[in-house]
């Protein structure tokens, strides 16, 4: 009788315990800010997938290097809409990617990135974000728009350079103080921190492909030097 007596308190803890979790859990559904504990993987990983460190060797030694061009005739607006929802997904390409690559990640409605935290792939330094002080976090061109001008996209379809400023592939949530330091540069003048540079290059080297970008020898040779830490 005292065996069934405790079995049966404890029946009675946990049914009261269902009972608060219900309403708090639907609690959380009201409204139109949701919150996500764990957030999107990050594109920011420093570990590489399968495969990609040999896919990329092959690809680099594949892309066609070139001295630089000049940088006559570009201005920021050659490439289109800026974060235009290229995908057809109703939210722009910002908010997307804010979405991947922060964690605890705070929405108004489906698209609207309030807040959240970012691991920093170019400092590994930790970054809260909040969209009142969205200047803070930034999405980079991890391979620059000027210098893909001056490597040969000056000669692209408009078409073509939207398409190549909004692709997701070449976008990156970053802490906006390393991101102003790198500004136009290509991995032979500007480098993240040595735990990101395999996955750096490897984005770096895939985009160039995708689009049939040439690269510096300096910049190819930067880009060599950082699949080696794979």
């Amino acid at each position: 009788m005292k065996q069934a007596s405790v079995l049966l308190k404890a029946a009675r803890t946990a049914a009261a315990g269902l009972a608060l979790a219900v309403p708090l859990a639907a609690a959380g559904c009201e409204g139109d800010v949701g919150l996500s504990e764990t957030g999107s993987p990050s594109s920011g990983s420093t570990k590489p997938a399968s495969g990609d460190e040999a896919k990329a060797r092959k690809n680099l030694s594949g892309l066609r290097i070139a001295s630089e061009g000049d940088r006559d005739g570009y201005r920021r607006d050659k490439f289109g809409t800026r974060w235009k929802d290229t995908d057809h997904n109703g939210c722009d390409q910002r908010n997307d990617v804010l979405a991947r690559d922060l964690t605890k990640v705070e929405k108004k409605g489906r698209c609207i990135v309030l807040a959240g935290r970012l691991d920093d792939p170019y400092s590994g330094k930790q970054i809260a974000f909040e969209k009142k002080d969205a200047a803070e976090v930034q999405i980079d061109h991890v391979y620059p728009l000027a210098l893909a001008w001056r490597m040969g996209a000056s000669r692209w379809s408009e078409d073509k350079r939207e398409q190549f400023a909004n692709d997701h592939d070449n976008l990156l949530a970053v802490w906006g103080v390393p991101n102003r330091d790198k500004s136009d540069s290509g991995p032979g003048e500007w480098k993240p921190q040595k735990g990101f540079q395999c996955v750096y290059a490897i984005k770096y080297v895939a985009v160039a492909k995708e689009y049939s970008l040439p690269v510096t020898r300096s910049d190819h040779d930067a880009l060599q030097d950082f699949l080696a830490r794979c």
